[in-house]
């Protein structure tokens, strides 16, 4: 029966794949590959990463975006996705691909992925975290329309050697003032990652910025 649900144009689990674009072509290794460029982006703060994942992911996702929610998701990280993002292709694309719970509340992600960076929500609409378990806070994978033609800020923390600039273009004009208070309460608050293109950019929640 699960092999003529797949021929007629669903997945296991009622996921139609009649449309389905492909992701990672070398799951294990891609996946490895796009993790140690997150890892590296996180632990070097603000400085923009090249991926070379060539995906063509469902609309309005960039390659960077997906590749990274690809690589960070699976059946135990509860999944939040934007109102521009939240479509039938793309909800079937991240529950065929990566198999993760899809949530309707921000508040109960593991990981928010945010396409309409203007019209975002909140940073204190995702999960901070608890004093004990600072670790079950939130990621956001927050797509912007540039890494370089933004507004300049100046970042500082851990991993960056003096001052970083980043200048994240399409962001509302609260963000970096919700970001100064995600900072400040450290070891709480959640951690970004920026993508644009096949660009992303790490931005931990240790990490102060003035603009």
């Amino acid at each position: 029966m699960a092999a003529m649900a797949t021929l007629a144009g669903s997945a296991p689990g009622g996921i139609d794949t009649t449309d389905l674009k492909p992701g990672l072509a070398d799951p294990v290794h891609d996946s490895q590959r796009v993790f140690r460029a997150l890892l590296e982006a996180m632990a070097r703060p603000g400085r923009p990463l090249q991926l070379e994942e060539g995906l063509d992911p469902p609309f309005p996702l960039d390659p960077a975006t997906a590749a990274a929610v690809l690589t960070l998701c699976d059946h135990d990280t509860p999944l939040w996705i934007d109102w521009i993002a939240d479509t039938p292709p793309v909800r079937a694309y991240f529950s065929f691909h990566c198999g993760c719970p899809l949530v309707e509340r921000s508040q109960q992600a593991a990981f928010g992925l945010v396409s309409d960076a203007e019209n975002m929500p909140r940073l204190g609409l995702f999960a901070q975290g608890l004093d004990k378990y600072p670790d079950r806070s939130a990621t956001l994978v927050l797509q912007v329309p540039s890494l370089s033609e933004g507004l300049a800020v100046q970042l500082s923390g851990p991993g960056i050697d003096g001052r970083e600039t980043l200048r994240a273009a399409g962001l509302p004009d609260w963000f970096w003032n919700d970001w100064r208070l995600n900072a400040a309460q450290f070891p709480l608050g959640v951690d970004i990652i920026m993508t644009s293109g096949r660009a992303l950019v790490g931005l931990p929640r240790s990490i102060a910025a003035e603009g």
